[in-house]
């Protein structure tokens, strides 16, 4: 919804524009499960993700999240009981992998709801997000 002007504007110098919060959780989705528990090399440069102001179109920042998406939920996907009870060391903490799975379930619910408002905020528009849902259908 977004162009890529406003996906790198900010509504103030101490908060982070959309494009800044797509940077973050994919280094976040990236150490904690790509690397940790797929056994890459952790090359997170973290102050990075919230300093850049450009770089990225609004295009290439969505086909990074499907792409980091899609490799980390084929690691869980293949993840068994021993690797989710391990103990792994992310940023200097040890943490469980079911620990860092939950962690980057919420980190991802937490900053989505940023963007989103800030999607709502540039655009005065409603997301759609249930556009087309029977809410009020029953269970059969």
């Amino acid at each position: 919804m977004l162009s890529d002007e406003e996906i790198w504007h900010r509504p103030n110098p101490s908060s982070n524009s959309v494009g800044n919060l797509v940077l973050h959780l994919s280094g976040n989705m990236t150490q904690y499960i790509i690397s940790a528990l797929g056994g890459r090399e952790d090359t997170r440069v973290r102050d990075a993700e919230f300093s850049a102001k450009e770089g990225y179109a609004a295009a290439e920042l969505l086909e990074l999240m499907k792409t980091v998406n899609d490799e980390c939920l084929n690691i869980i996907s293949g993840l068994d009981e021993g690797s989710l009870s391990k103990s792994y060391v992310i940023q200097g903490s040890s943490m469980s992998g079911i620990a860092a799975v939950v962690h980057v379930t919420e980190h991802y619910s937490y900053h989505t709801g940023q963007i989103v408002y800030l999607t709502k905020s540039l655009k005065d528009t409603d997301t759609g997000f249930y556009k087309g849902a029977n809410l009020n259908a029953k269970n059969k």
